[in-house]
């Protein structure tokens, strides 16, 4: 034992290629634990909002602020994660994130009230958004040949999995326990995580002179671009967008921030995050590709569970037991993708699974009220099994052809792009959500005017039954209007559902058009390479 634990603090910074398969294992555990945790804490809250917020006595306007913080937070760190590591090391950026994210764990779990909850799950996400994109750098960085060929199914499999199992695993948490585990259930992995990557994470030298030449400037500039665009993007569908004042005014910033940013990575001696990845023109297309699927992937692991609490009335377990078929289908599809990507070009791997996406939510876009688990088993069954078809490929494809110089920072670029497009999906699909409901309410109020006769005679035959309750004749047929309304309202909705889910389809359909232009990474393993 006391050799084994030796072992693992034996320094491979000099050679981090040249360390043991098992040590290589271990640190690729270790990390992928940590990511698990940080992405899996952006959507556990989202099947127990109602919960939450009855327990801090939040209003509805207010409680979303819990998620939004927390994506906000991470949206700002993601990009800054390979700055830390160059200046701290991959070891201690990690123990460092590990460690902070798991205390603020436990004081999400402990908040008092809305405001202190919102502080301490914008710390929890701040911090925990170096363990997000470490994890890709650092295995791309230790593994070689056919093991490096591995890492893009398995992270990609922690990618997409744990934002989608977040639902299920927080409904079951909240109705077992209390909504206060949702937080308390990081401290154990926190811990280890904290503990074994101080351990095993000594795969690089830091740098701290690079803390003294700090472009401060880039970095205000930075954060306040993000926080200001994911202000609007969440604030926005709820108050007219910019007929908001404090909307117009936060979006302005973000230009501002923006334009400042991007200013600051050319022109910087010293920036914070350096874009040239971008001049790789296949990194740039994945991390488009990786926009498109983060627009997918979260928008489509929020409007499920919101069809099903708002249409079908479903609790916070029932919605978790319907949505984890997109990850049990995701476990198969980890398998299925790594062995394609060791035999077929990439460009046919994510034109299928970007096929296969558009396919299952043009599934969902056929949805009616009465939709239940076994009608959304087919969609969700092909949504999760595309998922990695889209997810493997463009990890090659984006983080496969850089240097350990570079990858730190196409890392964090790249995890960044998905986030972001999970902030800008949320957000779109809020507001299409919002239009499309009043239309389909105008276009049902109209045929119902059209054709008054059948429905007066059904709102006659229901006052009549409800006249049994209530002798009142006026009061009965108040009641029956109000049930009628509400059939209408759901059905509304139920067609809302539908053309948002069809318009995301067809996003998907046209990112199949860059597909072609895409090439694999010059150091990629061949095709062939399992042969």
């Amino acid at each position: 034992m006391l050799n084994w634990l030796t072992s693992l603090g034996q320094d491979w910074s000099h050679d981090p290629q040249g360390m043991p398969s098992s040590r290589k294992y271990l640190i690729l555990f270790v990390m992928a634990l940590g990511q698990f945790m940080a992405l899996f804490d952006i959507q556990i809250v989202s099947a127990s909002l109602k919960d939450v917020q009855a327990g801090l006595a939040a209003g509805p306007d207010e409680i979303s602020w819990v998620q939004t913080a927390y994506l906000m937070a991470e949206l700002v760190m993601i990009p800054l994660s390979g700055f830390l590591a160059n200046a701290m090391s991959t070891r201690w950026a990690f123990v460092f994130s590990s460690t902070c994210f798991t205390f603020f764990s436990l004081m999400c779990g402990l908040s008092w009230n809305l405001s202190s909850m919102i502080a301490f799950r914008a710390l929890q996400g701040f911090t925990g958004g170096t363990m997000v994109s470490l994890v890709f750098a650092t295995a791309f960085t230790i593994f070689t040949g056919k093991q490096r060929a591995m890492i893009p199914a398995i992270l990609g499999a922690v990618s997409v999995m744990a934002p989608t199992l977040g639902p299920s695993a927080g409904g079951l948490i909240t109705d077992t326990l209390d909504w206060r585990w949702l937080f308390f259930v990081n401290i154990v992995p926190g811990l280890f995580t904290m503990i074994l990557s101080s351990q095993v994470l000594r795969v690089d030298k830091p740098n701290p002179s690079m803390f003294a030449r700090i472009d401060w400037v880039q970095l205000v500039a930075m954060a306040t671009f993000l926080a200001g665009l994911e202000y609007v993007l969440e604030e926005g569908p709820r108050h007219d967008w910019f007929g908001d004042t404090t909307i117009a005014i936060a979006a302005w910033c973000a230009f501002v921030g923006f334009a400042l940013f991007i200013e600051r990575c050319l022109f910087s001696a010293n920036p914070l995050v350096k874009v040239s990845p971008f001049r790789n023109r296949t990194f740039t297309f994945s991390c488009v590709f990786n926009l498109v699927f983060g627009v997918g992937l979260y928008s489509a692991v929020y409007l499920v569970p919101v069809y099903l609490g708002q249409v079908r009335g479903y609790d916070s377990l029932q919605i978790g037991t319907t949505v984890i078929v997109v990850g049990l289908a995701q476990m198969v599809s980890v398998v299925v993708s790594a062995r394609l990507m060791q035999r077929i070009d990439l460009r046919y791997m994510i034109g299928a699974g970007l096929s296969c996406f558009a396919l299952s939510l043009l599934l969902s876009s056929r949805m009616s009220s009465d939709w239940g688990f076994w009608e959304l088993l087919p969609s969700q069954a092909l949504r999760g099994f595309s998922m990695m078809l889209c997810i493997v490929p463009s990890v090659t494809m984006a983080l496969g052809g850089f240097q350990p110089a570079e990858l730190k920072y196409a890392s964090g670029l790249f995890n960044l792009m998905r986030n972001l497009g999970g902030a800008i999906g949320i957000a779109v699909t809020n507001t299409l959500l919002q239009n499309h409901t009043r239309l389909a309410s105008l276009r049902l109020g109209e045929a119902m005017a059209h054709g008054a006769t059948p429905v007066d005679g059904t709102i006659a035959a229901v006052a009549r039954r409800l006249s049994a309750l209530d002798p009142d004749p006026r009061q009965a047929l108040l009641a029956a209007q109000a049930l009628f309304a509400r059939v209408a309202g759901r059905e509304a909705l139920t067609l809302a559902f539908n053309d948002v889910f069809r318009m995301m389809a067809w996003m998907f359909v046209g990112a199949l058009v860059m597909v072609p232009f895409c090439s694999p990474p010059r150091n990629a393993p061949p095709p062939d390479a399992a042969h």
